[in-house]
């Protein structure tokens, strides 16, 4: 079974769904997943689908997803955090199908009755596509590396699981609530941003934070000053300015950012971490 609602595209080429269409979804619902990246769960939590959620008294299952790029005892944390806030939550690893069978369990318990209607829903680069994917054990859902390329979901899509769970794929929602980083980085494609210095100036300094080793981890570089650190990568890669020879720092962001999207540079935020802040 396949049904599609129509989508806008941003600027950046993302391919979005505005408010109206998430409501509209959300009413035709009877489970949320709303997919977070395990990374930093909080920057890409959307209160504005939790409101919309509660408003239509839909249940709500919160999936962390990536956790193979973080350490199990963390996810096992975030899991605890959202739990605690009265979610359902779930941890997994969509790409290596991990922790699949205990979402569709945890579907399956949280709905009002079964066959269940399930909507998956988060930012772009959460891994959407992927989590139905993993779920229905066979390539269905189209998937891509990086927002707004070919193969990005372009329209609601409706899929039929296994014969208890109908889900509904969505375009990422925009705008995102989280802080400025991950509105550019993951509002836009590497190769679509015209200053793509600034925002990799802003996610180095964030990872730094909170993993000083990223980047001697993901390139052998000790540096520990954005600039420097781009510099060092084009040095590394051979990318320079034709005219002047100097390094084509432009070109090393989008690999930043591209690296980051990745799992490439070792990245997350602990919970103690947000809760002493």
């Amino acid at each position: 079974m396949r049904t599609t609602w129509g989508a806008k595209t941003s600027p950046g080429g993302i391919i979005l769904a505005s408010w109206g269409q998430i409501d509209r979804i959300v009413s035709r619902s009877d489970v949320v997943l709303h997919i977070l990246d395990a990374r930093d769960p909080l920057n890409t939590f959307s209160e504005k689908l939790v409101k919309i959620t509660e408003r239509r008294g839909k249940r709500i299952i919160i999936v962390l997803n990536k956790c193979d790029l973080i350490p199990r005892s963390i996810a096992v944390d975030w899991r605890n955090y959202f739990e605690e806030k009265g979610y359902s939550t779930v941890y997994i690893a969509a790409a290596r199908r991990m922790g699949t069978v205990k979402l569709r369990t945890t579907i399956k318990k949280t709905a009002p009755s079964l066959p269940a209607v399930v909507s998956v829903i988060g930012y772009p680069k959460v891994g959407k596509s992927t989590v139905i994917n993993a779920l229905k054990g066979r390539h269905s859902a189209s998937t891509s590396p990086y927002p707004g390329s070919p193969g990005y979901t372009k329209t609601f899509q409706l899929y039929r699981v296994d014969k208890n769970i109908l889900m509904i794929d969505t375009p990422g929602i925009l705008p995102v609530e989280g802080d400025l980083v991950e509105r550019i980085i993951r509002g836009y494609p590497p190769e679509k941003l015209e200053d793509p210095v600034n925002p990799a100036v802003l996610l180095i300094e964030r990872v730094l934070r909170h993993n000083p080793q990223a980047f001697l981890h993901a390139y052998g570089i000790e540096a520990q000053e954005p600039l420097k650190i781009l510099e060092e990568i084009a040095i590394m890669r051979g990318w320079f300015y034709k005219k002047t020879k100097e390094p084509l720092i432009e070109e090393a962001a989008r690999a930043v950012i591209r690296d980051f999207h990745d799992g490439r540079i070792v990245y997350y935020v602990k919970p103690v971490e947000v809760q002493e802040r």
